[in-house]
């Protein structure tokens, strides 16, 4: 039986690079295909160039509500008159098949996710400057100047929750980050009890007929 995978979460500002961070981290560091990012449902409408089933679960909001009711759902939020939703089912079994899972969602469902998955890592993504986020916002050209500012008010009250999470990255240049976030994901594989776990008939075979003399002393 494959050892448990674990759960991160990933939060940051519209326009902070979180999407092309994570989309850096699936195609450059998953060699070993252990690594799946959750996708959401939402009510909002697809944009040009996302598909069905890999960008979202597109859904409708009365197919969304019907959701909740059913608890599908291990968080769920509205955010701009929409909603936003993680299956529940979905990450489970991914990570009972050993692989690490990434959830991208805001400082809201986070808090949600930890209260029912203690054992998960957080992540929260800055940009270097109010600016250089509102920068990046405008050269998207995706939104008029309204909701920019929107978007720039919300930005402040996420960047306020960093101190909720396990570790804070710098999206100042994207490699960087990128070697950053691949490095926390590394470590956490790395920890005593994951490697045990993962290779405990390894562990038992190295160690297979020693005897600690400390403990045969204590004894």
């Amino acid at each position: 039986m494959s050892a448990k995978g674990t759960l991160y979460i990933l939060s940051a500002p519209s326009g902070g690079g979180k999407s092309s961070l994570i989309a850096g981290l699936l195609e450059r560091f998953n060699l070993d295909d252990k690594l799946r990012l959750s996708i959401s449902h939402t009510t909002r409408d697809m944009r040009p160039g996302e598909v069905d089933g890999q960008s979202y679960f597109f859904v409708n909001e009365e197919e969304f509500k019907a959701l909740i009711e059913r608890g599908a759902f291990l968080e769920y939020a509205q955010v701009f008159d929409r909603y936003y939703g993680t299956s529940r089912e979905v990450v489970q079994q991914w990570l009972d098949e050993g692989r690490d899972v990434l959830l991208d969602i805001d400082w809201q469902g986070a808090r949600n996710i930890r209260a029912q998955m203690p054992g998960c890592v957080s992540i929260f993504i800055v940009p270097p400057s109010l600016e250089e986020l509102r920068h990046r916002l405008e050269k998207r050209q995706r939104d008029t100047p309204e909701v920019i500012d929107q978007r720039m008010e919300l930005a402040k009250r996420e960047i306020s929750h960093y101190r909720e999470y396990d570790y804070v990255v710098v999206n100042d240049k994207y490699d960087n980050a990128l070697v950053q976030l691949r490095g926390i994901i590394l470590a956490r594989r790395c920890l005593l009890e994951k490697q045990e776990e993962a290779r405990h008939e390894l562990f038992e075979n190295l160690l297979a007929g020693y005897i600690d003399p400390e403990s045969s002393t204590e004894a």
